[in-house]
């Protein structure tokens, strides 16, 4: 599940950067220096609403040393920084840029296009066919480019799991998109993170991939060892107050379990900037 932000920014610097773009398909990527995993202990926190450079825990403000913030923000000096972007489906305000990309969109049987039904302002990218994959990877491959030009050490793809939810979508061409992110993203330099999809762990990781995870949810589903079992430390955990309340558990209970990640914090649901009403953190 992605949460809120717009990459309409980023979006925009990727149209202009799309001659640039590798096709999917294309020559393979050269063999990448290895790559720089975030750190397994410290202090972390999750972005996507706002941005800030410290947090205050109660004993006045600290330094962050893991962060994950927006595609259009800037990374944190000093801090490991992880850059967000929505591999698999569009972000608010980008309805009309990849209308005019209508064969990139995913479409059901009636040829209707298809919305993800818990966030109404997104359309489900297709990639079913090395055609669509390509022409996604000539928009989303630049705004990876762009986070490794910005200073970010790593990224994180979201909705990988969109074929799991949407049947219309070929598995083994989601599988190869988010393929060419990784090689994208290592290309570049970077680290790249599985984003949830508990179920494809070991081949996110063996096969395409991957180098750590970001989870969310994993303590209330009680999943949390599919992602430690297969990436061990260095997977970045995030909970939510209201579906740990739906399950009838507590942050406490959550930073119990002998699976959970060493970086697990409670965040509220809009991930608002800290000062801003509705601001949750807490950390294990």
């Amino acid at each position: 599940m992605n949460k809120l932000m717009t990459l309409g920014g980023a979006i925009a610097i990727a149209i202009g950067l799309t001659a640039c773009a590798t096709g999917a398909q294309g020559a393979p990527s050269p063999e990448p220096a290895a790559v720089e995993l975030p750190p397994t202990t410290g202090v972390f926190d999750y972005q996507l609403g706002g941005a800030y450079d410290e947090l205050d825990l109660g004993d006045g403000p600290v330094e962050i040393d893991v962060v994950v913030r927006d595609a259009t923000a800037q990374p944190l000096s000093g801090a490991y920084s992880v850059c967000y972007v929505n591999g698999f489906q569009t972000q608010p305000g980008e309805a009309d840029f990849w209308l005019d990309h209508e064969d990139l969109l995913l479409h059901d049987g009636s040829g209707e296009l298809v919305i993800d039904p818990e966030w109404p302002d997104e359309y489900v990218l297709d990639p079913s066919t090395s055609a669509q994959r390509d022409g996604i990877l000539d928009v989303i491959g630049p705004v990876i480019d762009g986070c490794a030009q910005s200073g970010f050490d790593a990224v994180e793809i979201d909705n990988l799991d969109t074929w799991t939810r949407f049947a219309e979508i070929d598995e083994a061409g989601a599988h190869a998109l988010a393929s060419a992110y990784v090689d994208r993203a290592h290309g570049a330099g970077m680290a790249i993170a599985q984003k949830n999809a508990a179920e494809i762990t070991t081949l996110a990781h063996d096969e395409l991939g991957f180098d750590f995870a970001v989870t969310e949810e994993c303590g209330v589903w009680n999943e949390c060892a599919a992602y430690t079992g297969v990436y061990g430390d260095h997977v970045l955990q995030i909970e939510y107050p209201g579906a740990l309340a739906e399950e009838n558990m507590t942050f406490a209970d959550a930073c119990a379990q002998s699976d959970r990640a060493p970086l697990t914090i409670l965040r509220d649901l809009d991930l608002v900037a800290a000062g801003t009403a509705g601001y949750v953190y807490e950390a294990c």
